[in-house]
């Protein structure tokens, strides 16, 4: 596919066009993932949606496998964007990146929203045109080419609904300027398919009474009346009673106003609003959608600083003036200023506006607020609340009789305004950040530097505050590339110094809110801005604080919006997010105040994190990479607490892997070496199960710089050993044969014997890699004696199975089945299916060499199955390899998409060894075929793999293969 423009079509048929025609996407199921995630908008979408997606009624076993296969094969039909692939991996799943103007949906929405910008300047004919484009980005219903599915039939109804909302406000538009007869055939049209929706009688009423055909229109009212009451039992609504009413009264659908109404207080709307068109969506339909019945409608816009909240209900409430005829109302409560308005004195200043001076006024906040509510009776009224501290605030400032609404902005969550529907802002969305920033920056500049005006979005974290002050500050400097200011906010000693233009600063918006915390919370916030994790689980505050738990604490910062719900984690518990430009000021704040506990709370997380490390460790499966105890205090929790927390370790690792690996950052940096060390170690079999080698070698670092400040040499030792194995598992042998000799060397001025042994078996590791069997099998022999006393049956299986496996390596086959037999009793014996399903393997290596391909793939697919029940993916990968050797020959189908499965895994975790021999396979799988072409293209990758990694024997297999393809393999 050409670097020409790409779109994508969910507006009926989902199409890809590219080249001036539609791109082939390949079969069902990847038209189906495509859809899946396009109309996500570039969210994250969870692998188990996927799966259900393209498997409705019973996934496969495989079925995640297939999904990484479907996501491989989309990625090569899509072109890259500039940071990167188009289908992106995330810890759950999945999301689609897409640029501006590539998607149909987002257009129709840009459209709408232009509208009804256009409309609120006053501009009609604008808008309707902007209507008219965006109809006519439709082809059909939603995905129409598609089966359905649970996973986008609420988004796809929600268009169908969005599509009637905008042919509806183009009727007006048009009826409005005398244009009536355009609307009369085309909302006869859309009645045969929508019968029920009164909007479309009503602007068919309206069409015809303007045209002088008041029968037709009273028709009208009669056919839509029959179909509510015959299908759904029910009368028209207030809107069509009223209409039809004035219809019959000959007095056409106009009221007259008298008074100080209407009247709009409402201050300017922002003229480059960007974005919030699902929230904006979501207010406007809780606001014109209430029942004539039921309480006048009140909503909350909560946020963090600088989320836009204001902003937000500003533009919706300038877009719904037509929805409130009889006035806006518009009360700034101040309450992130110095102090929070008194309500009564607020509404003081609305009785005057409302025609109330001098002694018409009452004295008192009860009176007072009586007067306002039998002032706004009956009227349709929008009220905007802007800057709340609490709903007593509130409570004396809402309208009390239908057809009016309220909406209130705050930082707080003032979840004890009853009855209030509340809608939470978050940070922008990458997209509509960049449109943003080209909104008030230029959309030329950041065309011209898409990357920088990428970081710059980045070091903002998406708040709408800061990008707009960095583009103030932009437009402000024409003479600055997108790079110099990307490089001052690259900076984050400096970040939020430089987000500041005039009197509109970040710092000062959040010092605003903190401001209004209690003392303890104050503190809280401060020290986490020390962790540098961007989400936390709730017993943090309480090793902090030194209490049984602070969730309470947490949450007053949640009331606050300076912190978030993350949702709960996989054991249920509550965990809290920061938003980075919050953390950011926190660590300030603490550095530029510490107190006099701060370094002994740090000292209790730590102590506390190790803890639970230990314990998690404790229940995965045992090897000689499972961390020994060190001296480091530990800080149990409550034993029900860490068992629950714990229960499952390997989603408890998943879910903290980000604030382990900065506790062991943390710790470095707080001089805290005996808890660097051991916390990274504690870490390393989770590492060592999910192949997560970089997350591996970044504790590492930060534990060595700590041990050696300090002058630890055990925690040295311990450290270099186990850096030493994930420089094996990367194929950077000169370094684990460094690291690990230094550690020998260590434990033996330690004399520390196990630490000896143990280093030992590292190097015997390495020495099989590498071809030198003898001195490996030397290596092996000498640590076992020490390793294998008392009564550990792990080591002793995990050591006789590495033995064996040279020893078939050698073709001493009889010698090797004694050691496999007593590593598998042992294995048996210490209750460990890790180590069962290892030897297992090793088992089936046994039985391939003597020809029993079935007894090896019993063996394989009994190991294959633990493997992936534990989430070990390295050994699941080998063990798909071992499978694929079984099919060799007998089922080349079959070893063909074993190989890919290994093949994905290898790629995934960067192993090259195992990459090098799933290639190596693929060749000889082809050959069998007789494809000699695609066998040369496998063998040729392999062969430069395997040279690159020193394994001759490897690269001369693998050249021996291509000499026997001939020419057209070569």
């Amino acid at each position: 596919m050409s670097d020409r423009p790409l779109r994508f079509g969910v507006l009926g048929p989902l199409v890809v066009r590219a080249d001036g025609g539609n791109a082939r996407m390949g079969g069902p199921k990847q038209r189906l993932l495509l859809a899946a995630l396009l109309l996500a908008e570039g969210r994250p979408v969870s692998a188990d949606k996927l799966v259900d997606t393209l498997w409705p009624q019973r996934p496969p076993r495989s079925a995640v496998a297939n999904l990484h296969t479907y996501v491989s094969s989309l990625r090569s039909c899509l072109p890259p964007v500039p940071d990167g692939h188009r289908v992106r991996r995330h810890a759950d799943g999945y999301s689609i990146s897409l640029l501006p103007g590539e998607l149909d949906l987002q257009v129709f929405e840009e459209l709408l929203d232009e509208s009804a910008h256009r409309k609120a300047a006053g501009r009609p004919d604008d808008a309707e045109s902007r209507i008219a484009e965006a109809l006519a980005l439709w082809r059909g219903e939603p995905l129409e080419d598609l089966p359905p599915s649970p996973l986008w039939q609420a988004e796809t109804a929600r268009l169908v609904e969005r599509r009637l909302e905008a042919v509806e406000e183009r009727c007006a538009l048009r009826l409005a300027a005398g244009r009536h007869a355009e609307n009369v055939a085309e909302l006869r049209s859309l009645l045969v398919r929508h019968p029920l929706r009164e909007g479309l009688w009503q602007q068919l009423m309206l069409a015809l009474h303007a045209g002088g055909r008041q029968a037709e229109a009273l028709g009208a009212y009669s056919e839509a009346r029959e179909h509510l009451v015959d299908e759904l039992g029910t009368e028209p609504g207030p809107r069509l009673r009223l209409l039809h009413e004035a219809i019959l009264r000959g007095a056409g659908p106009a009221a007259e106003d008298t008074g100080v109404f209407p009247l709009c207080q409402l201050p300017g709307d922002t003229p480059d609003f960007t974005g919030r068109e699902a929230e904006a969506r979501e207010l406007a339909g809780i606001l014109q959608d209430a029942s004539p019945a039921a309480p006048p409608p009140v909503v909350v816009v909560t946020g963090a600083p600088g989320v836009g909240k204001s902003a937000f209900a500003l533009h919706v409430c300038h877009a719904l003036r037509g929805s409130f005829p009889e006035g806006q109302l518009y009360f700034d409560l101040s309450g992130t200023g110095g102090q929070p308005r008194d309500p009564g004195d607020v509404l003081v200043e609305v009785l005057r506006t409302l025609g109330f001076t001098g002694a018409a006024v009452p004295r008192t906040l009860s009176e007072r607020a009586a007067l306002f509510r039998s002032r706004l009776a009956d009227r349709r009224v929008l009220v905007l609340v802007d800057g709340a501290t609490d709903a007593a605030q509130v409570r004396p400032l809402l309208p009390a009789t239908p057809g009016s609404a309220t909406v209130v902005t705050s930082r707080w969550q003032l979840a004890d305004l009853s009855g209030a529907h509340h809608i939470e802002l978050d940070v922008f969305r990458p997209g509509a950040a960049v449109e943003l920033l080209a909104r008030v920056a230029g959309r030329e500049r950041v065309r011209r530097e898409p990357d920088q005006a990428a970081a710059i979005i980045r070091d903002c974290g998406c708040l709408p505050l800061a990008i707009r002050i960095a583009g103030a500050r932009l437009s402000g400097r024409q003479g600055w590339s997108l790079r110099v200011l990307g490089e001052r906010l690259a900076d984050e000693s400096r970040r939020l110094s430089e987000l500041q233009v005039g009197d509109l600063g970040v710092r000062a918006t959040f010092d605003l809110s903190v401001r209004l915390l209690d003392p303890e919370a104050a503190r809280t916030f401060r020290l986490l801005g020390l962790l540098g994790t961007p989400e936390l689980p709730g017993w943090v505050a309480g090793a902090l604080l030194d209490r049984a738990d602070g969730d309470d604490v947490l949450e007053e910062l949640v009331d606050a919006s300076l912190a978030h719900h993350a949702g709960p984690g996989p054991d249920g518990l509550p965990r809290y997010r920061l938003h980075g430009l919050l953390r950011q000021y926190a660590h300030e704040e603490a550095l530029a105040a510490p107190d006099a506990d701060q370094d002994a709370a740090i000292g209790r997380l730590l102590a506390t994190w190790l803890d639970l490390a230990e314990q998690a460790a404790a229940r995965l499966p045992a090897s000689l990479l499972t961390p020994l105890s060190g001296d480091a205090p530990r800080r149990p929790l409550d034993p029900s607490v860490a068992e629950r927390l714990t229960a499952d370790p390997m989603a408890w690792f998943d879910t903290e892997r980000r604030g382990l690996l900065d506790a062991v950052a943390v710790a470095a940096e707080y001089g805290r070496a005996a808890h660097a060390w051991e916390l990274a170690i504690a870490l390393v079999p989770y590492f060592d199960q999910r192949s997560l080698y970089e997350d591996w070698r970044t504790a590492h670092r930060h534990a060595l710089r700590a041990v050696r400040a300090a002058g630890d040499r055990r925690g040295e030792a311990v450290l270099l050993r186990t850096l030493g194995q994930v420089y094996v598992y990367q194929d950077e042998y000169d370094e684990a044969l460094a690291a690990i000799e230094r550690s020998r060397t260590l434990c033996r001025a330690l004399d520390d014997a196990r630490g000896e042994a143990l280093a030992d078996v590292g190097l015997a590791t390495l020495h099989r890699i590498l071809g030198r069997a003898d001195e490996a099998l030397d290596r092996y022999r000498a640590a076992l004696p020490v390793l294998a006393t008392g009564d550990d049956r792990h080591i002793q299986a995990q050591l006789r199975g590495s033995i064996a496996a040279i020893l078939i390596s050698r073709d001493r086959l009889d010698e090797a089945e004694e050691w496999l037999a007593t590593a598998l009793a042992r294995a048996r014996e210490s209750a460990d299916p890790h180590r069962e399903a290892r030897v297992l393997s090793q088992v089936a290596e046994l039985y391939l060499r003597r020809g029993d391909a079935a007894g090896a793939r019993a063996r394989l697919e009994e190991a294959l199955a633990v493997f992936e029940e534990l989430g070990d993916d390295r050994c699941a990968a080998y063990a798909l390899l071992d499978l694929a050797r079984c099919h060799l020959g007998a089922d080349n189908a079959a070893a063909d998409a074993t190989l890919d499965r290994a093949l994905e895994s290898f790629r995934r975790s960067g192993n090259r060894r195992g990459h090098a021999a799933a290639l190596l396979m693929l060749g000889e799988v082809r050959m069998a075929e007789g494809d000699a072409t695609t066998a040369g293209m496998y063998l040729r990758e392999a062969a430069g793999m395997w040279r690159e990694l020193g394994d001759g024997v490897q690269e001369a297999a693998a050249r021996e293969h291509l000499a026997g393809l001939g020419p057209s393999g070569r």
